[in-house]
């Protein structure tokens, strides 16, 4: 079993990962819940029955863990991800992994060194309505590739208080919902890629981005996406995967919760349109499995550790192509 602790008490851990981790108690054990306060310390402790750890620090010890999930605000990524690794923790955390690319290559080539395992997390990857789309790329359902569409938008969060709106604590709707439909277009349209135009909405009284847009392309295959997302906006969740015979579409893609059977259009020349039921699934629990497996194999590593430096390059090719 892999001891696990978590830093912080952020909504997705307690409501969907700590839940996902205590159901797959044959794969993992967890030990402890650290916060900067010890009155939450203690609450989390009583709950779960746990010992309280007050301080992020307190539960980074390899004697009591062995891997840990930080759900911390984006500007405390790089600081906790680099003393998780350096005591020898293999580490999830969630995304964006960190603020810079230049402190994502310093990561990822300290976790290579120690042989750790270093995920970012986009628990989509691991639904089951993204595996059945990748199926149908491969099974040439709609053709040749030709180009992707996906979206995250939102509309504002109530409280100016919010971290996404907090430039010190590494806010802005890039970080927090860009990344999404920048790392599944990365996915499907593979690693060869690059930003070649790029927007972004900066307020001028928060002076963080609050929505945007740009474009990515791979040459090598001549296929291209278009990517937008927002604080700002109407609710979108979509991606749109077009061929040379016909179109992919999902309206659910990054959020399906476990209840949920997402339904894919899939829209081919010369065949009635149809609309796929796909099986419900817990991504957060299918991605922490997935996290399980890749603590114990260095190949698994070695392909994460590319995922990390590639999503990290196209963000900051977005931000050089905006100048946000």
């Amino acid at each position: 079993m892999i001891r696990i602790g978590v830093l912080g008490t952020a909504n997705i851990a307690t409501k969907s990962i700590i839940p996902a981790i205590l159901e797959l108690n044959m794969d993992f054990q967890l030990v402890g819940v650290a916060s900067r306060s010890q009155d939450k310390a203690d609450e989390l402790a009583q709950l779960y029955q746990l010992e309280p750890f007050v301080g992020y620090e307190s539960i980074l010890d390899k004697s009591l863990i062995d891997a840990v999930y930080i759900p911390l605000p984006n500007s405390l990524h790089y600081e906790w991800v680099k003393k998780s690794l350096d005591v020898g923790l293999n580490v999830l955390v969630e995304k964006s992994l960190a603020n810079t690319y230049e402190e994502v290559v310093e990561l990822c080539k300290i976790a290579k060194g120690r042989k750790l395992a270093l995920i970012e997390n986009f628990q989509f990857r691991f639904h089951p309505q993204f595996k059945f789309i990748l199926k149908c790329i491969s099974d040439d359902v709609i053709g040749d590739l030709r180009y992707i569409k996906s979206s995250f938008e939102f509309p504002p969060f109530s409280g100016m208080n919010n971290i996404r709106y907090q430039k010190e604590l590494g806010g802005g709707a890039l970080l927090d919902a860009g990344a999404y439909p920048l790392k599944v277009i990365n996915l499907i349209l593979g690693y060869d890629t690059s930003v070649v135009s790029a927007f972004v909405s900066i307020d001028q009284n928060l002076d963080v981005d609050i929505y945007g847009g740009g474009m990515v392309l791979n040459t090598a295959t001549d296929t291209f996406g278009f990517m937008s997302f927002g604080f700002d906006n109407y609710y979108q969740c979509s991606l749109e995967i077009h061929g040379s015979k016909g179109v992919i579409k999902s309206d659910r893609i990054f959020t399906a919760p476990p209840d949920y059977k997402p339904v894919i259009s899939i829209k081919v020349s010369g065949n009635p349109d149809r609309s796929v039921e796909v099986e419900e699934g817990n991504h957060f629990k299918q991605m922490l499995a997935y996290f399980c497996k890749v603590i114990k194999d260095k190949t698994m590593q070695e392909g994460e550790i590319t995922q990390n430096l590639t999503q990290a390059r196209l963000l900051k090719e977005f931000k050089l192509k905006s100048n946000g």
